[in-house]
């Protein structure tokens, strides 16, 4: 595959030196390289020509859009060559905050509310040319968790037990009334921070942008980050959060919270396991008395 990456950079940056070429490593989508560490140029891995053309051209328009509207940095395209799948950027600065936590957390919440707070106001219609549509039902989306559970249980610490299969004979919240533009995955892999000064430097993977829910956006702050930053996240934020998106903001983040577990179980992605276990007792007792979820699912 370093063969069409070679051959793009030849083909749209004639006369660059190419000193280093490194892989980023990928998902199933794509599979990424850092260049003289300062391009990042990810390839897809979609086979259908057709796909992966198309793919690629809406990526790359999107990126362009949200570069325009987003307060913090986001790849922003050097070059596009749709025909091989492949897009490339500007690497930004920084690292994965699932890396390396900074010492001051609060710091982050500024910014995450601002951005949160402009990428939900951008004009739906607009982005919906872009991005698809994603309207999971709650109903479902608590099925997956319990059986999420089925394959971790083992996993789980017993005092912890009780508080997730509590929540699981619980009724799903209703579901949004409204959806808006979202970047759809904002777990702390995809936030980079500067460590030293506990800034965020930009986000990254733009991949399952779509037009969603935002209590899903704002509930993997909640599960990365925890109360005290998702709280003072909430004081940036300029969309609506009443009881029904608080209350979808807390039963997403704790279906998340089994999802990522049973992903680092069933590939053997330690670091996901690990992450979702060490924060399992905060997100399923948190809010404490608040009346959210207390609807029964059972007889």
């Amino acid at each position: 595959m370093t063969d069409h990456i070679l051959g793009a950079l030849a083909r749209h940056m004639p006369g660059y030196e190419i000193r280093t070429i490194t892989s980023l490593g990928g998902g199933l989508d794509n599979i990424a390289y850092e260049v003289n560490s300062e391009i990042v140029v990810r390839q897809s891995r979609d086979e259908d020509p057709a796909s992966r053309q198309e793919t690629t051209r809406r990526e790359a328009a999107l990126l362009t859009v949200v570069s325009e509207l987003s307060p913090l940095p986001v790849p922003r395209p050097i070059f596009v060559d749709d025909g091989a799948g492949i897009l490339a950027y500007a690497k930004l600065p920084g690292l994965p905050l699932n890396q390396r936590p900074v010492p001051e957390p609060v710091r982050l919440a500024p910014p995450l509310g601002l951005f949160l707070s402009r990428l939900h106001a951008a004009p739906a219609e607009r982005m919906a040319a872009l991005v698809p549509r994603d309207s999971y039902p709650l109903d479902e989306l608590l099925d997956d968790a319990e059986r999420d559970y089925r394959d971790i249980a083992p996993h789980i610490p017993v005092p912890a037990r009780r508080l997730v299969e509590d929540f699981l004979t619980r009724t799903a919240p209703q579901g949004p009334q409204s959806l808006v533009f979202c970047h759809n995955d904002l777990g702390s892999e995809h936030i980079l921070v500067n460590v030293e000064t506990s800034t965020v430097t930009g986000v990254i993977d733009w991949t399952d942008a779509a037009i969603a829910d935002p209590a899903y956006e704002l509930a993997l702050i909640y599960r990365d980050l925890g109360p005290e930053i998702f709280d003072l996240t909430l004081t940036h934020y300029d969309g609506p959060v009443d009881a029904a998106v608080h209350e979808r903001v807390v039963f997403y983040a704790r279906c998340a919270l089994l999802e990522d577990i049973a992903h680092g179980v069933r590939t053997g992605a330690q670091q996901y396991a690990d992450a979702g276990l060490a924060h399992l007792d905060r997100t399923f007792s948190w809010p404490r008395g608040d009346g959210f979820l207390s609807r029964s699912r059972r007889p």
